[in-house]
């Protein structure tokens, strides 16, 4: 029961806070050429979030999106990959990823029920963002990477 309640505070900070990080408040930055070329050695490297080209739709109104992650150190507190989706005038968080915080390539892949509105295949846009939580008491959103793209829903 903790573990969806810190999963479900985090996919709402995430959506809360997102806009915060684009304004120039993340101290991590798109990186997703090192997600795909460079090794977790490369000197350069912090924290790298990638969203994939698209995501679908169910008939049941289940969307799924995904794409990779990769984070260095989670000692300072959980680290979890949020997305949230935009379609027209509709938003919503679409789950929230557990990141595993080793240098290695991971992927992640977030589902959520969004009936009202719900989404329809076609284009989109994702926001995603890698979250520690930190702090004693309640936690703290650190924003270790962002990433804003279009996507096709399917």
């Amino acid at each position: 029961m903790r573990v969806r309640l810190v999963l479900a505070a985090a996919a709402l900070l995430t959506a809360a806070v997102a806009p915060l990080a684009h304004a120039g408040g993340a101290d991590g930055h798109h990186t997703t050429d090192r997600l795909t070329g460079a090794s977790a050695r490369d000197a350069h490297f912090t924290n790298g979030l990638f969203v994939d080209a698209y995501g679908t739709v169910a008939d049941d109104s289940t969307v799924t999106l995904s794409g990779t992650y990769r984070c260095l150190d989670d000692s300072a507190g959980p680290v979890f990959v949020g997305s949230t989706l935009v379609q027209g005038d509709r938003s919503a968080g679409i789950g929230g990823t557990r990141a595993v915080c080793d240098g290695h390539l991971h992927t992640w892949i977030n589902r959520s029920v969004v009936k009202d509105p719900a989404y329809v295949a076609g284009a989109a846009r994702v926001e995603a963002t890698l979250l520690q939580l930190s702090g004693t008491g309640l936690p703290l959103p650190r924003f270790l990477a962002t990433e804003k793209t279009d996507v096709e829903l399917r």
